[in-house]
């Protein structure tokens, strides 16, 4: 090959690689998967609203994975960073409180739950958001996927802007995330024909609904089809799964995404 033409590919592959490069670094919404020099270049184009998702690492039943708040908060998270479009995720938020561990009480009954004391979870979220306030995020949400903590974070959202008063950051934890996956969504269900002593709370139709729709692999369908009704004993609360499914869980994300998205806008224009 002659050398100019060795020159001139060899450019043309360094701007194709370029080019994948941002093209890579342009689409996606999860902070993890930048570099702090795209990621300050994204921060100087307006993307100033952060969303840490806060999952838990909690039994839901013998059928579904211990991981499952985990694995939905990032995916709700991303789906609702990418409509509002001037919005980054941080990595979830796992280590959670979920009750005592000696003697161990409610999810910690069953192995694979993880907890925390509540106060050195609300000092890693305020760490968290004092960290993205530093590099020039200007809205900091809280999406938390599980009740337990839901007065924590709020707590922790009342002490930052008290701290930050008058700096140019707020935090915010929008009630319309977990209203729609709690009680909006039994609602949507009731609409559907489904009663409560099957919506449930805690891995019922409503919460393997929402798991096939977000990660079907984490949720062990056939053996779920083949059970008898399943208890409190069994890790399943005042719901039945057995009739789960992705389409129902769909209609669940939808709200919980359209909603929380609304909520966002609102709350972040009136900053």
């Amino acid at each position: 090959m002659h050398p100019l033409f060795r020159r001139l590919f060899a450019f043309a592959v360094l701007l194709i690689a370029a080019q994948v490069s941002f093209a890579q670094s342009s689409q996606t919404v999860l902070l993890q998967n930048l570099t702090w020099t795209e990621l300050r270049e994204q921060i100087r184009a307006g993307k100033t609203t952060v969303i840490i998702p806060i999952g838990g690492t909690e039994q839901s039943g013998p059928y579904i994975a211990v991981g499952k708040h985990n694995v939905r908060a990032e995916y709700l998270s991303r789906k609702i960073a990418e409509k509002l479009g001037n919005a980054l995720v941080a990595p979830v938020i796992a280590y959670v409180p979920e009750g005592s561990y000696a003697p161990p009480a409610s999810h910690m009954r069953f192995p694979g739950t993880i907890t925390i004391p509540d106060d050195v979870f609300e000092k890693m979220l305020e760490s968290a958001a004092n960290s993205f306030a530093v590099h020039g995020f200007r809205n900091i949400v809280f999406l938390g996927d599980h009740g337990g903590y839901q007065k924590d974070v709020i707590q922790v959202v009342a002490h930052l802007n008290k701290t930050w008063a008058g700096s140019g950051a707020k935090a915010f934890v929008p009630p319309e995330y977990y209203n729609a996956s709690s009680d909006g969504y039994a609602q949507i269900l009731r609409q559907q024909g489904f009663r409560d002593d099957e919506i449930g709370t805690h891995a019922g139709l409503a919460d393997t609904s929402l798991q096939l729709a977000v990660a079907p692999q984490m949720v062990r369908l056939s053996q779920l089809r083949a059970s008898s009704k399943l208890g409190a004993a069994d890790g399943v609360y005042g719901g039945d799964p057995r009739r789960s499914s992705a389409e129902l869980g769909q209609l669940g994300v939808d709200a919980i995404v359209s909603r929380t998205v609304d909520a966002i806008r609102k709350d972040t224009a009136e900053h």
